[in-house]
């Protein structure tokens, strides 16, 4: 009673094209975790050793504000000679 109605080829390979995705994908998903499961260990360390790199990366991060920020006050309580500052007369 309910049909799908793929008359035209374009159709019949759009649905064949995603039929082949989704099992391939689900291959891959299937192999992924057995090779997880199996070298877990590699993968605890490669996590281990990723999150310890972003670690590094933050402090360097926050080094880099931290001297930036002392030398723009460094710079903002500078001496300079030869600098006139003019105000506009806002009433005449």
């Amino acid at each position: 009673m309910f049909r799908f109605f793929f008359i035209r080829e374009p159709f019949r390979q759009a649905g064949r094209s995603l039929a082949v995705g989704a099992f391939l994908t689900g291959l891959f998903l299937i192999g992924f975790g057995l090779l997880v499961f199996i070298l877990r260990d590699l993968f605890a360390f490669l996590a281990a050793a990723i999150f310890f790199a972003a670690g590094f990366s933050a402090i360097g991060y926050a080094v880099r504000v931290y001297w930036l920020t002392r030398q723009m006050d460094r710079e903002h309580r500078a001496y300079r000679e030869n600098v006139e500052i003019h105000f506009p007369d806002l009433w005449q």
